[in-house]
């Protein structure tokens, strides 16, 4: 068995090649996935590892047909297998029908979604790498094809976390090239829209973010793009959990000329008795990027808050006061977070978040 999940670790290596993005590595592995647990459809999908929202899948048409279901029972319905659950449980991957032992009519998602769509069954993975979550992986099978099986399980459980290395490796930001004649980016977008997601309207930015965002997916002009859908649903769920401001309904989303858009949703409160919510849509800055980066380098809460400082142009001294630390204390970070970003000094550093990560100093 051994030399037999080496060979797939191998291959799965092997997909993604140092140029191969985020999407032709998820399209290539739902490819090579088929040959070793049969399914009829997948949808895989990259994360913010600090909210869990979608930043962007790759998804069948019959699954992208119901995929505002699964958004549905995912954020506002109790069910089996939520994939936040999956996260903090030690068993990252599950089946709907292990979960409900063999019993499908059990999960109301089930009934009111996968079963109308002709699926018999589902397995979730949640890919964590380093106690952070990059992506979301689903596989169903449909009426006629069997549960899957334990084995099928523990299989994608152990491939699962080399997934999440390379979904991680294809998170990072990257310095973009600004190329002469190139469109800048759109000033920040805003669109209102109802509790069901039709937008009731919109600033002109908002459209020029839109199309950003869909070509991002390789969706067409009139489907919204599924990290937008995942905020709103995170911001109706807050609400109904009675959060007054939204503040997780949050992701941050790479774009295919390299730079990321931050998206937030928020719930509206009003005289009238519709649901409305407001989502923004603006280009991630340092404040925005920086979690994102050390949460992919490894770094803690503490390191962030020291190169956040950095970034501000704090001296050391200056570092221990606002953190309330000692100087010492300081110098240990810097020497930890030196190692971890392959840097010998704070020009270094700067250096390597201007030219590599496209974070410049405040």
């Amino acid at each position: 068995m051994d030399t037999q999940l080496n060979s797939l670790l191998n291959k799965i290596t092997a997909l993604g090649g140092a140029l191969s993005t985020s999407q032709t590595y998820r399209s290539r592995l739902i490819k090579q996935l088929r040959s070793w647990i049969p399914f009829k459809s997948a949808c895989f999908t990259t994360v913010d590892p600090r909210t869990l929202l979608s930043t962007g899948a790759i998804t069948d048409e019959d699954i992208e047909a119901i995929h505002d279901g699964l958004f549905k029972y995912e954020y506002l319905h109790s069910d089996y297998n939520h994939f936040h659950e999956l996260v903090n449980s030690t068993e990252k991957v599950a089946t709907l029908s292990g979960a409900t032992n063999g019993t499908m009519s059990k999960s109301p998602r089930y009934l009111n979604v996968l079963k109308p769509a002709g699926l018999h069954d589902e397995m979730r993975a949640a890919l964590v790498a380093n106690g952070m979550c990059w992506g979301f992986l689903t596989i169903f099978r449909q009426e006629g094809q069997p549960f899957f099986s334990e084995e099928e399980r523990q299989l994608l459980s152990s491939l699962a976390p080399f997934m999440a290395v390379m979904l991680r490796d294809r998170s990072l930001p990257r310095s973009t090239v600004t190329v002469d004649g190139m469109d800048p980016m759109p000033e920040p977008g805003l669109l209102l829209l109802s509790e069901t997601l039709d937008i009731l309207s919109y600033n002109a930015a908002a459209r020029q973010w839109m199309s950003l965002l869909q070509d991002a997916e390789g969706l067409d002009a009139a489907s919204l793009p599924r990290p937008l859908r995942a905020v709103c649903f995170r911001a109706l769920s807050e609400n109904d959990r009675g959060t007054v401001y939204s503040t997780s309904a949050h992701t941050r989303v790479r774009l295919r000329d390299g730079s990321f858009a931050s998206i937030r949703a928020s719930f509206l409160h009003g005289p009238d008795a519709l649901t409305k919510l407001a989502v923004t849509l603006e280009p991630a800055n340092t404040t925005d990027m920086l979690p994102l980066i050390s949460d992919s380098l490894g770094l803690t809460e503490r390191e962030n808050e020291v190169i956040s400082g950095i970034l501000r142009g704090l001296s050391t001294k200056e570092l221990a006061q606002s953190l309330f630390i000692s100087p010492y204390t300081i110098q240990d970070h810097l020497k930890s977070i030196f190692i971890k970003t392959g840097v010998n000094s704070r020009r270094e550093l700067i250096w390597q978040l201007h030219s590599k990560y496209s974070l410049s100093p405040s």
